[in-house]
């Protein structure tokens, strides 16, 4: 299948659809973050702002233009997760005839799994990038387009509990115990940040 960032909607809601295991959750999450990615762009480029004044002008577009590299990079992580899981798949169908082939196919497992948990990991990481953004275009933004801007961050808020989801689900398989520390205790981080300033977000609104 093509990047998924340049395929139909309709061909991506199909791939989804589809009996096979990827594209997946962790696709959709990344994607749901690039959605709400573009609808904070959509709204910090409008000509009117919230108060017209040229300060507030040069802030909403320095938004935009961090955002546009934040979209990209969600969209590639759409990719990343898909081809991760592929790479899990593959461990997971290695020969497992002999001890030897046994110990090479859970080193593969393993490997691909932190792999898998990596991407969604990212993308967790750029949604929390993307609400700070948020943060600052709907207090500048144009009233207007408070509608807009509030789907922005249900959207930015699916995408970060999708990809938590799927941090969570893989690290109860992986071994290695400081990097599934260190990944849980980056997870509560960036949740917990998420949420505080989405709801700042929405105050500002």
């Amino acid at each position: 299948m093509p990047r998924f960032a340049d395929v139909t909607v309709s061909a991506f809601i199909d791939a989804l659809a589809n009996s096979e295991p990827t594209p997946g959750g962790g696709t959709a999450a990344a994607v749901a973050g690039a959605m709400g990615t573009s609808l904070l762009m959509m709204v910090a480029g409008l000509a009117k702002t919230r108060t017209n004044a040229d300060t507030e002008k040069a802030l909403l577009g320095q938004a935009r233009a961090a955002l546009t590299s934040v979209r990209g990079r969600m969209l590639a992580l759409a990719d990343s997760d898909s081809d991760a899981f592929d790479q899990v798949m593959a461990a997971f169908r290695l020969p497992k005839g002999s001890e030897d082939e046994k110990g090479r196919r859970n080193q593969a497992i393993q490997i691909a799994t932190r792999a898998a948990t990596d991407a969604p990991l990212e993308t967790l990481r750029t949604a929390a990038e993307a609400m700070q953004h948020a943060r600052t275009i709907a207090t500048h933004g144009n009233r207007s387009a408070v509608s807009d801007v509030r789907v922005a961050l249900e959207l930015l808020e699916a995408a970060a509990a999708g990809a938590t989801a799927n941090v969570e689900t893989n690290l109860i398989t992986l071994e290695d115990e400081s990097y599934r520390k260190a990944t849980a205790s980056a997870v509560i981080d960036l949740t917990n940040g998420i949420t505080e300033t989405a709801a700042a977000a929405r105050a500002a609104l």
